[in-house]
Formats: structure tokens, sequence, C-alpha cells
């Protein structure tokens, strides 16, 4: 089954999936044949990585066949739930706490071993790391630049605790792929954002290049009074702009 992409992604749908999925939903989701979705479905099921379930049929027919994948940790969703809730009440607290963990836990991955030098590398090793973790990643061109690459996360192992502790599980997960990638050589002007479902289905990783920090502080003016920069050097766009309001991002991201 390791060799086999499309029944990779199969098993970590299901495996982020709240119930029972047929082969139609399944195409439907990733875009294959439905008789394609039942083959690796059938491998799946004989090598005891799925199981299938009867489901009522919708209107007349036959009754349908769902496919759950079998839970090889027992516990592991709950186990996740009560260290999320261990990380006290503020929110920010728990992203940070959770970063922190992810880094830790990518530190001590066997994971991808590639130079990072450029945005094309620095994507290669976060889509072999994703898919390795089970998060069936897609490349998105349509969203690339020279600037910006993104990186479609299709199936989440721990999706329906991400639903409601988006900052606990999502911020581990971030917390991996910046270590991988500062393993691999990744210097600090390439940023990682994570943006949790921006669909109900899908997840989105955006690497972005940005300029080298100037390391002496800059003076602006700005409403005819001089302002000085903090000490990494960059003077807030508002400012720069003489301008005082600055638009809300439309969609939660680290």
């Amino acid at each position: 089954m390791s060799d086999s992409w499309p029944r990779r992604r199969l098993l970590a749908i299901l495996r982020g999936a709240s119930e029972p999925l047929d082969a139609q939903e399944l195409a439907r989701i990733t875009g294959q044949h439905v008789t394609t979705v039942r083959f690796h479905l059938d491998v799946l099921t004989k090598e005891s990585l799925v199981r299938q379930f009867q489901q009522p049929p919708r209107g007349r027919g036959r009754p349908r066949i769902g496919y759950s994948a079998v839970q090889r940790s027992v516990g592991y969703q709950e186990l996740a739930l009560v260290l999320a809730d261990q990380l006290g009440p503020d929110p920010r607290r728990r992203q940070e706490a959770a970063v922190a963990a992810g880094r830790t836990w990518g530190a001590r991955l066997d994971a991808v071993d590639k130079p990072v030098e450029g945005l094309d590398a620095a994507k290669e090793v976060v889509v072999t790391l994703a898919s390795e973790l089970g998060f069936a990643p897609e490349r998105d061109p349509s969203g690339d630049t020279e600037a910006q690459a993104l990186i479609r996360l299709t199936a989440c192992p721990l999706r329906e605790l991400a639903r409601t502790h988006s900052e606990v599980v999502c911020g581990v997960h971030l917390g991996q792929i910046r270590e991988v990638l500062e393993r691999n050589g990744a210097r600090e002007e390439l940023n990682v954002r994570l943006h949790p479902f921006v669909e109900p289905e899908l997840c989105v990783v955006r690497l972005e290049m940005q300029a080298r920090r100037d390391p002496t502080p800059v003076v602006a003016e700005a409403n005819s009074e001089r302002i000085v920069a903090p000490s990494g050097g960059r003077v807030p766009p508002q400012l720069r702009n003489g301008e005082a309001n600055v638009a809300k991002q439309t969609s939660q991201q680290w």
C-alpha cells in the first residue's frame, strides 16, 4: 500500500472522517472514477486498513457499503483532546505551546532530507512531509508566484479535533513544518503560514519569501512626526502611508 499514492490519500481521508464514507463520496472528494476508488478500497480492506459497513440506501436501491479506517492507536483522538485541554484557556498561549511542541516533534521525525535553497525546494519538502504525516497534500500552481507557494491539505488525521481546537492541532502541524524546513537549511526570509479550514475539508499551507530585514533602524515620517521603527527595522505600512486603519485579515493564519 505504501507505494500507492491514491490509496494513501483514501486512507488519510477516511482517518479524518467522522463517519463511514462510501465509494461515490470518496470519488467526489478525490476526483477519481468510482470504479478506481472501489478497486483501491478493496485492496485496503484486504490489508485490514479499512473496514466495511452497510449503510442505508439513498432512495430506492440496495444498501450502500461505507468504509472507515481501522484505528491503530486506540483512544488517540481522546488522548489528543485531553492534552489539548491541558494547555490552558488562553488561545494565544495554547497556540504558542502547540507550535513549540510541534517543533520538538519535528526535530525527532525521520523526515525528508533535502537542502532548502529556494521556494521550490521548500515546497517539495513540505509536500513530502505532509504526505508522510497523512495530510494528502496537493500542489496549487494557480496560487504560486515568484514569492509565494501554496499547498492544499486535503486530509487530516485529527480533523474533528482541529475543528474545535484548531489553535492546538494546527499549531503542532505548523511547528513540525517550520522545524523540518529549518533543519534542511531554510532561512528566516522564508515565512510559513497555515490557514485552517479555508473550505470545510481543506487547509492551506502558504510559503512566502520575504525581503531581508535591514538591521539599521528605519526613520520615517507620518503626520509630521518622526517615527523610529522597532529593532526589527520595519516601519508598519499604515505608518509609512500615513493611514490610520489596516484592513482586517479574512482568514485565520499563524
